[in-house]
């Protein structure tokens, strides 16, 4: 996060508990993984992030579950096919860098306008005026109760989070479910959600060329988001709420074995 203030200065504002943690907050939590004796962890980004010195503690992986698809999603198919309409993009997030708002800002601008739009839907960390400033070209949209933020989903084409660092965002998964591919990054804590070219694009961090790149695919390949779509609601549908809590559960067993 210190890196994303240097990188992008005018989004530092955005970074929050990122570059502003104080050090009785870092103390404590190092003493919680100390005293920990299972770490559970959502995904191989937040195993990954362990210190040397915890990685012999017990650790159990367990993807969050996604929402429940009752049916397949796929009304906008003749939409994604018309070229004379713009394919809409979506963020949802809290608006700031950590979850690479500004990359995809940046992303957008590397576009054709009238090919695109971004909806953007989260908590502001800064005033509209700094976003506007930065990106004027986006529709805003604040936040709403979930079964409104799924309607949501469903009138886009594209979930796009390039996040700088996350645990695992719920969010991915709510997005697949109704039927959206997505552009991520690893660090976003959902590599595994990706199947590269089916599901949607894996992009690295700080990369909004990219971004760019795999939006224009997606414009000049409108026949294939329906597709995908459907592969992408048909594997976060792999990733339920049960086997969550059973991996939790046998995870604690082995370890009192």
């Amino acid at each position: 996060m210190m890196e994303e203030a240097e990188r992008l200065p005018n989004w530092a504002n955005t970074l929050g508990g990122g570059v502003k943690d104080s050090e009785a907050k870092l103390r404590r939590k190092t003493m919680e993984l100390e005293l920990a004796d299972i770490v559970v962890c959502p995904g191989k980004f937040v195993g990954d992030s362990l210190p040397g010195w915890a990685k012999s503690k017990q650790l159990i992986m367990a993807p969050f579950g996604s929402p429940e698809v009752n049916c397949l999603i796929k009304s906008n198919e003749n939409y994604n096919e018309k070229r004379e309409q713009p394919l809409r993009i979506l963020f949802v997030g809290s608006l700031g860098q950590r979850k690479g708002l500004g990359d995809l800002f940046n992303a957008m601008k590397l576009l054709n306008k009238k090919h695109f739009e971004l909806v953007v839907m989260g908590s502001l960390q800064d005033s509209m005026q700094f976003y506007k400033n930065e990106y004027p070209y986006f529709t805003y949209e604040p936040g709403r109760p979930h079964e409104e933020v799924l309607t949501l989903m469903r009138t886009c084409n594209i979930f796009c989070l390039p996040s700088i660092v996350e645990g695992r965002a719920l969010v991915m998964q709510e997005a697949m479910s109704q039927g959206l591919p997505m552009i991520i990054t690893p660090n976003t804590g959902g590599e595994d959600l990706i199947i590269e070219g089916e599901t949607g694009f894996l992009v690295p961090i700080r990369a909004p060329e990219m971004i760019a790149e795999k939006l224009n695919w997606f414009n000049n390949n409108r026949s294939e988001i329906s597709i995908m779509g459907l592969k992408a609601q048909q594997h976060a549908a792999q990733y339920t709420w049960k086997a969550y809590g059973s991996a939790v559960v046998e995870g604690i067993k082995a370890f009192c074995d």
